[in-house]
């Protein structure tokens, strides 16, 4: 379904700041706001019938980061919408989502009650048919609680460098797991997001990013989030495996053959994004954008089936 002009025209005059980064838009209201977020958007054009959303990681501008990962560039090529959530240090001084926090994890709370909010605000002003999520390490933890207590949003994910959600509720717990990895094994993950749905969950697939020497979030965090979310499946998976000098992809297929879970695993890299510099609209080196082999963002908009 394409976006009614007439729509789009009402939500431009309604809902839009001035232009900043890229030509983004920032959405001055979207509704109930109790995390206390802002948020800007991206419109290539009016056929777009897709829409990312891109949670930042710690002490980063959400407008930036989407610019130097590519995906910008790759949204304009491909066509898909992209809706930034920016976090203040106002509300942690790192500018962190604050992913650990009761008040900002639980369901219908909080932080997470505000990114579905301006979710809901944007496809309901745009009439977009499919919704995806990405984050990078906090913005990868609260893609992780958006998924699990939202699921019936997504169409499919990725979380980069980031965490399973539930893994902590409070800052004490926090630490620990980036450090150590969840203290709850990979099936008791899997049984608590089950809990948080009324009814048989519609699980997004997703796509996992992690660097095999991060030092900030333990890799384990990355291994136990692709078993819980192999596990909210509940069904035979064929695994893929592909190893090179420079990663280590496992796939877990259906009976399909389509990809439900995918883990990327980066030799020798340490927190953060993957760019690729020899590649077009691969990325640009930047703090927590590391070069790499491959590029993060193209890939995952592979895994999505967004390229044109």
């Amino acid at each position: 379904m394409h976006i009614n002009s007439k729509i789009l025209l009402l939500f431009f005059l309604s809902s839009i700041g001035f232009p900043s980064l890229a030509n983004f838009k920032s959405i001055l209201s979207f509704g109930e706001n109790p995390g206390e977020l802002s948020a800007s958007y991206l419109i290539p054009s009016d056929s777009a019938n897709s829409l990312v959303i891109f949670l930042h990681g710690c002490t980063q501008n959400g407008e930036l980061l989407a610019e130097q990962s590519g995906f910008v560039a790759l949204a304009k090529k491909n066509d898909f919408m992209l809706l930034i959530p920016q976090q203040s240090e106002k509300n942690n001084v790192k500018s962190c989502f604050n992913w650990f926090s009761e008040i900002d994890n639980e369901k219908n709370k909080g932080e997470n009650l505000s990114l579905y909010n301006m979710i809901i605000y944007f496809r309901e002003k745009t009439q977009v048919n499919n919704i995806y999520i990405a984050g990078v390490s906090a913005g990868g933890a609260m893609a992780s609680v958006m998924l699990v207590n939202y699921p019936e949003l997504f169409t499919s994910a990725a979380i980069i460098s980031g965490l399973p959600y539930p893994c902590a509720n409070n800052l004490t717990k926090a630490i620990s797991c980036m450090r150590n990895g969840p203290l709850q094994g990979a099936s008791f993950l899997t049984k608590e997001a089950i809990k948080q749905q009324n009814k048989k969950a519609s699980w997004p697939t997703l796509s996992i990013w992690v660097g095999d020497n991060d030092k900030v979030v333990n890799p384990i965090n990355s291994t136990i989030l692709a078993k819980q979310w192999i596990g909210l499946f509940n069904k035979p998976l064929t695994v893929v495996k592909t190893q090179t000098e420079s990663f280590s992809h496992t796939l877990w297929k259906d009976n399909n053959q389509h990809g439900v879970v995918e883990l990327f695993e980066m030799n020798e890299l340490g927190h953060g994004m993957m760019i690729s510099t020899k590649e077009q609209d691969g990325g640009i080196i930047a703090p927590y954008l590391l070069d790499s082999e491959l590029s993060s963002a193209k890939e995952i908009i592979k895994f999505w089936n967004l390229v044109k």
